[in-house]
């Protein structure tokens, strides 16, 4: 008897197999429509998603509890970001405004009309000083992050714009939409300096890998790499069967999320495809990583949000 009880209490505490499965993903359901934008904050410590239903909703990245939701917005939530210190969190809207709330407080700080028309693309400048916008009016523009005050306009693009962000300098902005055309530009100024081109569909989201490496994604299912000072396509990411909706970028890998259902990651160096993350049952909107790369989050037309641990991405 001694012997059995013994044999059953080590059964009990044994660990699982190497080889078992890793624990699913936590899925959060508390958004009533689609998910369009996710973002992580810089300690990696929440998760911002921004939605059709009207609200951003700041959720625990760790344990996938639900927070502060965010409302203030009158049309859909197209996009959001966090400040670069995590004090404030950022969010376009399809009523043409940029609205800024505190994080620790859920105040509303800052809301000015910014286009006039969707707000689609948002981002931070990397010192937190500047907004950059893109909107469905054709024309992206930088903005004082405290006071809302327009600093420049930027109106080369002939049709409506997606996505905007910073370099790593600040000084300079990259914007691209509807026209298919990468277009960079002095943050100060508004005027062109640069332009990429090769997209054969819309350019939906912009990242920068580094001081000199750009990310893209596009309606025509592919995302790019692109050497900025040369102005040349230098990778080019193929396997999605649908429009790439989102980019991110960390520490040499790429993610994607499609209109095929899948967010992939990818080897930026190689193009070569590492992993998927797991499948949603509707098209994917958007992915983001957290700044460690310890975690990823995704979301789409499902209302659905997903927490991914990186045991649980299959490899490929």
């Amino acid at each position: 008897m001694t012997y059995a009880f013994l044999l059953t209490s080590l059964l009990f505490v044994a660990p699982p197999p190497a080889n078992a499965d890793p624990p699913p993903p936590l899925e959060m359901e508390e958004h009533t429509a689609e998910v369009f934008s996710l973002a992580f904050s810089p300690d990696g410590k929440l998760l911002a998603s921004a939605s059709k239903d009207r609200t951003v909703r700041l959720w625990n990245a760790e344990t996938g509890d639900a927070g502060r939701v965010l409302k203030g917005n009158t049309a859909d939530a197209l996009r959001v970001c966090f400040s670069p210190d995590g004090k404030q969190v950022a969010c376009a809207g399809a009523d043409g405004t940029v609205r800024v709330w505190t994080v620790a407080t859920g105040e509303l700080a800052l809301s000015f009309k910014a286009h006039g028309n969707w707000v689609c693309g948002l981002a931070y400048s990397p010192d937190g000083k500047f907004l950059a916008t893109a909107g469905a009016d054709k024309v992206a523009a930088v903005w004082d992050a405290a006071t809302g005050v327009k600093k420049a306009t930027h109106t080369k693009h002939t049709a409506e714009v997606w996505t905007v962000t910073f370099a790593a300098d600040g000084k300079t902005v990259a914007s691209a939409g509807k026209d298919k055309v990468i277009r960079l530009w002095d943050a100060a100024t508004g005027d062109d300096v640069k332009q990429l081109t090769g997209h054969e569909g819309e350019v939906y989201t912009l990242a920068f890998a580094d001081a000199g490496t750009l990310l893209s994604c596009s309606g025509d299912k592919t995302a790019r790499v692109w050497d900025v000072s040369k102005g040349t396509e230098t990778r080019r990411l193929t396997g999605h069967t649908a429009a790439v909706f989102t980019v991110a970028v960390n520490g040499g890998k790429v993610y994607t999320a499609s209109d095929d259902k899948t967010a992939r990651v990818w080897d930026m160096a190689t193009g070569r495809e590492l992993a998927t993350l797991p499948n949603h049952k509707n098209g994917v909107y958007a992915v983001a990583v957290s700044a460690d790369g310890k975690r990823a989050a995704t979301a789409g037309k499902g209302k659905l949000v997903r927490l991914i641990e990186g045991a649980q991405v299959s490899r490929k």
